[in-house]
């Protein structure tokens, strides 16, 4: 083998493994990973689970819009899981301090007889800090995830305003009614005249 054809060999070889070392890794197992990271959290907060998908006709401002459970990671069709009877959508941040105040009266109203289902949508916060804040709440309403950017499908639905909390009542027959007085309930009594007001 000739000097010159050592050289090329040598600097194939090293052409390979540098096209080796700046690929990409992980594939599906790196998709997997965060699921894997949030199980302590997810199992600290014992959330109720994610409302499933109902035969009812899909709620039309939320048709085809999905977010992942917060409790478990599954994807939610939220404009069929929503559909079919009146449900509370508050939606909420970690980082929110009047959502804080909030969300313990919302879990108080969910338990009262004649309630309306309540489901929480996380939004603008990293999932972990999401799960964290309720277990130490001890907040165990099922909500769903819309992801920690500026944006996400159920706020862009919604058309949630940047102020948080902000909370929806999606009425039976599918119309959604955004509950401007109070914007945040400091009691249950609070939250039933809501929503009987937007009925």
């Amino acid at each position: 083998m000739t000097t010159v054809t050592k050289w090329a060999l040598a600097a194939a070889v090293l052409v390979v493994a540098l096209i080796v070392a700046l690929l990409p890794r992980g594939g599906a197992d790196t998709a997997a990973q965060p699921s894997a990271d949030l199980a302590p959290a997810r199992s600290a907060a014992a959330l109720r689970p994610c409302p499933s998908a109902s035969p009812a006709a899909p709620v039309k401002q939320l048709e085809g819009v999905r977010a992942d459970c917060l409790g478990d990671g599954t994807s939610v069709d939220v404009g069929k899981a929503l559909a079919g009877a009146p449900v509370l959508v508050n939606v909420w941040a970690s980082w929110c301090e009047p959502c804080k105040t909030e969300l313990p009266v919302l879990q108080d109203y969910a338990k009262q007889a004649g309630a309306v289902r309540v489901l929480g949508v996380q939004v603008q916060s990293p999932a972990e800090d999401g799960l964290n804040l309720l277990a130490r709440l001890g907040v165990h309403l099922p909500s769903v995830f819309d992801g920690d950017g500026r944006s996400g499908p159920v706020r862009t639905a919604l058309k949630v305003p940047s102020a948080l909390p902000a909370s929806y009542l999606v009425t039976a027959a599918g119309a959604v009614r955004f509950i401007a007085n109070p914007r945040t309930f400091r009691n249950t009594d609070e939250v039933r005249v809501a929503v009987e007001g937007a009925s």
